[in-house]
């Protein structure tokens, strides 16, 4: 009775550690996530400081300045070139409105001919592109000051990077004296190994996936004949930072696309269908056999995490989700007392996804050879 009460009440306070815990997570997410993002590409660009540091003997702090400033760089330049390539598809804004405002208008045509819906009940409004993005400037202007300040963060996270590299071995020590037993790093050494392994194989992977990706997705487009065709096929591949949701996204913008400057329905839906049927490739195929076993989570998790970190984290949770997550698993598989939490975060064996109908199948047959050996030996 008294082991009981115990139990009760430590599943009352690990509860209550964990509501805590997610509490404070939420309050401080404008520290937490630029940390934890600028963890994630330090890991990234730490091979290209390892190899100015160890070939060309470049001082430390140096060799951190350079990769920052490639990355930083790398980044502006790819932001830029997204910018430049929206602009352009708005100067298009009122083609496309127009387009677009002549299907709908066939499409409510052919409601109130076939369906008897009222075609003043699906009025339109003159679409002007210039002017929504006036009345809604504020909220572009909010939703780029997500987690804190969007502005704050681009100058915070290059020096979390730099200071993660140049403090690196530093770090390293704190973790060896803060987790290891009796003075035993070898446990210690091994976690932290794995936890840079499979971040490195988790960025790889994705950008791996990402170049693949975005060539079929271009490839699907230009057979159809769409506008931009390899802009939009490596935005949609570039969105892969957000598993699942992200391919989603990147097919509605050239399905639009599509709808306005096409003459049939079947452009867009055509889009639609060859994002879907390469992102399936991608799903099944192409992730496992890039990724590999180092980064096993399985889908139900994956999804259920990135739902649970956008709604502490917003847009940022959902990208950083996947990385958040195996790191987890190698930290509980790694303690004896959380194993069983790893085991469930991690990929399910075959013997778990088999069904008893065919276990039951392989019995029968099984008894079945047995029975005419038996014959035969009788005969």
């Amino acid at each position: 009775m008294i082991t009981s009460a115990k139990k009760e009440n430590s599943n009352a306070l690990n509860l209550i550690y964990i509501i805590s815990l997610v509490f404070v997570l939420y309050v401080l997410k404008p520290v937490v996530v630029p940390i934890i993002i600028a963890i994630i590409l330090s890991v990234s660009v730490f091979p290209f400081v390892n190899l100015l540091e160890k070939k060309f003997h470049f001082n430390r702090v140096v060799s951190a300045i350079f990769a920052v400033f490639l990355l930083s760089f790398l980044v502006f330049l790819l932001i830029t070139f997204i910018g430049f390539q929206l602009s352009d598809i708005l100067e298009k804004g009122e083609l496309y409105a127009t387009k677009l405002s002549e299907v709908y208008n066939k499409l409510a045509g052919n409601f109130e001919k076939y369906l008897g819906i009222s075609k003043n009940e699906l009025s339109l409004k003159k679409i002007n592109l210039g002017d929504t993005l006036k009345d809604n400037f504020s909220s572009v202007i909010g939703f780029l000051s997500l987690s804190g300040s969007f502005f704050t963060d681009v100058v915070l996270i290059p020096l979390y990077i730099f200071f993660f590299l140049i403090y690196r071995k530093f770090f390293k020590s704190f973790i060896y004296r803060a987790f290891s037993k009796d003075g035993n790093t070898l446990k210690a050494k091994e976690v932290l190994f794995k936890l840079y392994e499979v971040q490195q194989n988790y960025l790889l992977g994705l950008f791996t996936v990402m170049g693949i990706v975005g060539i079929l997705n271009s490839i699907g487009l230009l057979l159809l004949g769409i506008d931009n065709a390899i802009f939009f096929g490596f935005l949609a591949a570039l969105l892969l930072l957000i598993p699942y949701i992200g391919i989603i996204i990147g097919s509605l913008l050239p399905a639009l696309v599509a709808l306005a400057t096409k003459d049939s329905l079947l452009y867009p839906l055509g889009v639609i269908a060859i994002f879907g049927f390469i992102q399936f490739i991608e799903g099944n195929f192409i992730t496992p056999k890039i990724t590999g076993s180092k980064v096993s989570i399985n889908a139900f998790v994956a999804i259920l995490s990135i739902i649970l970190f956008s709604m502490l984290w917003g847009t940022a949770g959902m990208i950083i989700a996947l990385p958040v997550i195996a790191s987890l698993k190698v930290i509980f598989d790694a303690n004896p007392a959380l194993k069983h939490y790893g085991f469930l975060i991690g990929e399910p064996l075959d013997e778990h996804l088999r069904s008893d109908a065919r276990i039951r199948l392989k019995i029968w047959k099984e008894i079945r050879k047995e029975k005419q050996r038996k014959r035969y030996i009788k005969f």
